[in-house]
C-alpha cells in the first residue's frame, strides 16, 4: 500500500509540475504574442497607411504631384470614363473666381488676313475664343512712410506742433501690422519656420534676419494677451469644453534639462462663436486642468488620462468620455489581424460605426430631439455593447491589441455613456484634436521652443489663428486688423470689437 501511496504522490507531483509549467507556457506565448502584435502595430505605424482618415492639411505629402498623375486626373469637365471593372468619373477643371482682377492679353490677325479671300470684303470681328490662366505674381515689398507733419508759428518760432500717428505693434520697429501678420500666419497657420521665411525673405531682395522676428512674434504675442483673456472667459460660459494635450520641448526652462518635455495643452468649444485657447505649461500634471478649470465649467470631454479627474472632483465638472479613443483602439486590433479574417475588433467596430452613425443622422436637430433620439436608438446599442464587452473580457487575453482595447472600453465605459445626459454633450474629443492638429505639424518643422516667452507667445497666436480658422475668418486679413488695431484700443469694448466673431473686416 504504501508503494502504490508513493506512486500516486509521485503522479500527484508530476502533475503540478506539468500545469505550472504549461501555465507558465502559455503565459510565455502570450507574451510572444502581445510583443508580435506590438512589433507590428509598430511598423504599421512607420511605414504603413494611417488607420483613421488624414486631414487634407496635413504636410509631408511629398509625392503629392505623382499621385495625382497615377491618378490619371485630367483637366476636363465631368464626364464618366469607361474601365474595366468601373466607370471612373474625372475631376472638372478648377474654377477662377470673378472677384480676382483681369488682364486681358488680345491675340489678333495679321491685317493682311481680315480679307475675304472669296469676294475680297473686310473681316468683321464677331467676337473671341476666350481661354483664362491662374497667374500668380511673388510677394513684393512696399514701404510705409509715416510723415508727421510739423507746424510751427512765423512769428515768434516757439509753437511748435507734430502731428500724432496711431500706436504701433512694436513701436519704432521696421515691422507693419501687414509684415507680421504674414510671418505669424507662415509660422503658426502654416508650419513654415522663421529660418525658411528668412530664405524666402531673401529671394525678393530684402534681409530679415530670424532672431528678429522671433523677437517681433514674442511682442506679438505679449500684445494679443486681452484678447485672449476674453476668449479664456467667452470659453468657460460654455456648456461643455475640449480639452487636450500634446508634448512640447522648450530649450530654456529653469530647473529642468533642454530635453525634457514640456506641453502644449489646449482648450476648445465647437459650438455657436467657436474659441480655441492654446497653453504652455512645463508639466502634464494634474494641477494644469485645476488651473485651466474652475467651478464655473460644467462638463469637459477629454481622453482617458486621469489627470483630468482632480479637477472634476474639486469643481464637480461631468468628465464625458472620448468614443474616437476607444474606436481607434480596436482598429488598431483590426489592422494586426491576418487578411481576410474577421474577429472580436470587427464586432466592436460595428457597434460603434451604429453609434456614429445615429449622431450624424442628428446632428443638426435641436439638443432636446437629440436627447431623446440617443435614449431610444443608442441606449439600446450600448446595453448591447456592454453585454459583448463583459463577455469577452473572460476569453480574450488582456495583454493583447483586442484585450488592450477591451480593457480601455472598460475601465472609460462610465465617462462613455455620459453623452447620453445632454443633448448638447459631444460624442468624441476630435474638437480638440482638430484644434491641436496644426501645432502638431507645425513642431515637426521647428521641433523646439528656444524660451519660454516664445512658447507662451506661440500659445497665444496659435489661439488666435485657430479661433479665426474656426470661425472662417481669411487669419492673414484677421491678424492683420488685431495688430492694427488693438494698439490704439482704450476700453474693454473696443478689445471684444476685435474679437473674431465680432471684427469687422472689409
Amino acid at each position: 500500500m504504501s508503494h502504490v501511496a508513493d506512486l500516486q504522490k509521485e503522479n500527484d507531483l508530476l502533475r503540478k509540475q506539468l500545469a505550472a509549467e504549461k501555465s507558465v507556457r502559455v503565459k510565455h506565448e502570450a507574451q510572444i504574442a502581445a510583443l508580435n502584435e506590438k512589433i507590428q502595430l509598430l511598423l504599421k505605424q512607420r511605414f504603413g497607411t494611417s488607420s483613421e482618415k488624414s486631414s487634407p492639411d496635413q504636410l509631408g505629402l511629398f509625392n503629392e504631384a505623382e499621385d495625382v498623375l497615377a491618378e490619371d486626373v485630367a483637366e476636363a469637365e465631368p464626364e464618366a470614363t469607361p474601365v474595366k471593372g468601373h466607370t471612373r468619373t474625372r475631376k472638372p477643371r478648377v474654377s477662377i473666381p470673378d472677384h480676382f482682377p483681369r488682364e486681358e492679353i488680345i491675340h489678333d490677325i495679321p491685317e493682311s488676313e481680315k480679307v475675304c479671300p472669296h469676294d475680297g470684303s473686310t473681316l468683321k470681328n464677331i467676337g473671341s475664343d476666350d481661354h483664362e490662366q491662374l497667374d500668380i505674381v511673388p510677394a513684393t515689398i512696399n514701404v510705409i512712410r509715416h510723415k508727421r507733419l510739423k507746424y510751427a508759428c512765423p512769428c515768434c518760432e516757439g509753437h511748435i506742433v507734430t502731428a500724432a500717428k496711431p500706436k504701433q505693434p512694436i513701436e519704432k520697429s521696421i515691422a507693419s501690422p501687414g509684415l507680421l501678420a504674414f510671418i505669424a500666419v507662415q509660422k503658426y497657420g502654416d508650419a513654415l519656420p522663421l529660418y525658411r521665411q528668412s530664405e524666402m525673405f531673401k529671394r525678393i531682395g530684402i534681409e530679415l534676419d530670424r532672431t528678429n522676428m522671433a523677437n517681433w512674434m514674442v511682442t506679438c504675442g505679449e500684445l494679443v494677451q486681452p484678447l485672449i483673456n476674453l476668449l479664456i472667459e467667452h470659453l468657460h460660459k460654455q456648456t461643455y469644453l475640449h480639452l487636450d494635450e500634446t508634448p512640447l520641448q522648450v530649450l530654456d526652462e529653469p530647473g529642468k534639462a533642454a530635453q525634457s518635455k514640456s506641453y502644449m495643452w489646449v482648450m476648445a468649444h465647437d459650438g455657436e462663436q467657436p474659441a480655441c485657447i492654446f497653453y504652455y505649461a512645463d508639466s502634464r500634471g494634474q494641477q494644469i486642468p485645476l488651473n485651466l478649470l474652475g467651478a464655473e465649467n460644467t462638463a469637459i470631454m477629454v481622453d482617458g488620462y486621469e489627470g483630468y479627474q482632480k479637477a472634476c472632483d474639486d469643481y464637480g465638472i461631468t468628465r464625458l468620455g472620448c468614443w474616437a479613443h476607444a474606436r481607434r483602439k480596436f482598429k488598431e486590433a483590426q489592422d494586426l489581424q491576418k487578411k481576410g479574417k474577421t474577429g472580436k475588433a470587427d464586432q466592436a467596430l460595428a457597434f460603434i460605426r451604429r453609434l456614429y452613425a445615429i449622431e450624424k443622422r442628428i446632428k443638426d436637430e435641436p439638443p432636446d430631439k437629440r436627447f431623446a433620439i440617443r435614449h431610444q436608438e443608442a441606449a439600446p446599442v450600448l446595453k448591447k455593447l456592454k453585454d459583448w464587452m463583459e463577455k469577452s473580457l473572460n476569453t480574450v487575453p488582456p495583454k493583447t491589441a483586442v484585450g488592450k482595447a477591451l480593457v480601455y472600453l472598460n475601465n472609460q465605459w462610465g465617462r462613455l455613456v455620459t453623452y447620453l445626459e445632454d443633448g448638447r454633450y459631444p460624442m468624441d474629443n476630435n474638437a480638440a484634436e482638430r484644434a491641436i492638429r496644426p501645432f502638431t505639424i507645425g513642431r515637426k518643422n521647428w521641433l523646439f521652443s528656444k524660451s519660454q516667452a516664445g512658447a507662451k507667445a506661440s500659445a497665444n497666436l496659435y489661439s488666435l489663428i485657430e479661433t479665426a480658422r474656426a470661425n472662417k475668418l481669411n487669419i492673414y486679413n484677421y491678424l492683420t486688423h488685431v495688430f492694427k488695431e488693438l494698439p490704439n484700443a482704450h476700453s474693454i469694448e473696443d478689445i471684444e470689437a476685435l474679437l473674431p466673431w465680432n471684427a469687422n473686416l472689409v
